[in-house]
C-alpha cells in the first residue's frame, strides 16, 4: 500500500488550466498502476485518467480526451494531472489511486484500487 497526498485544485475560469500533483510515501511507487478520478456533487465517482507502472502507456476517459494529460515521475514519487482547456463540467472533487496490487495494470473501475488520497477540488467556472 502507498499513502497519497493530492494538491494543485483550486478555481479557475473556463478554458484555464491547473496542474494536480499526487505524492506517494513508500519505495513501491513506481511498481504502481496510478489513475486520477473525480467526483462531483450528486454523482458518482468517475475514472479521468490513468497511467501503468510500466512503460509509458497512458489511459483517459472520453470527456478529457486531448486536454488532459496524466504523467508520473517515479524519481520523485509523484503523480501529475495537466489539465487545459477546464470546462465548467470538470468542476469536482480529483482523487488519486493506486491499484491494489503492484503491477502494469489497466483498470477504470475504482473498485480496483486500493490506495486512495484525500482529493483535491477543483472548481471551473464559466
Amino acid at each position: 500500500q502507498v499513502q497519497l497526498v493530492e494538491s494543485g485544485g483550486g478555481f479557475v475560469q473556463a478554458g484555464g488550466s491547473l496542474r494536480l500533483s499526487c505524492a506517494a510515501s513508500g519505495r513501491t511507487f513506481s511498481s504502481y498502476t496510478m489513475n486520477w478520478f473525480r467526483q462531483a456533487p450528486g454523482k458518482e465517482r468517475e475514472f479521468v485518467a490513468g497511467i501503468k507502472s510500466i512503460g509509458s502507456t497512458r489511459y483517459y476517459a472520453d470527456s478529457v480526451k486531448g486536454r488532459f494529460t496524466i504523467s508520473r515521475n517515479n524519481a520523485k514519487n509523484t503523480l501529475y494531472l495537466q489539465m487545459n482547456s477546464l470546462k465548467p463540467e470538470d468542476t469536482a472533487v480529483y482523487y488519486c489511486a493506486a491499484y491494489r496490487i503492484q503491477g502494469p495494470f489497466v483498470s477504470t473501475l475504482p473498485s480496483d484500487f486500493g490506495s486512495w488520497g484525500q482529493g483535491t477540488q477543483v472548481t471551473v467556472s464559466s
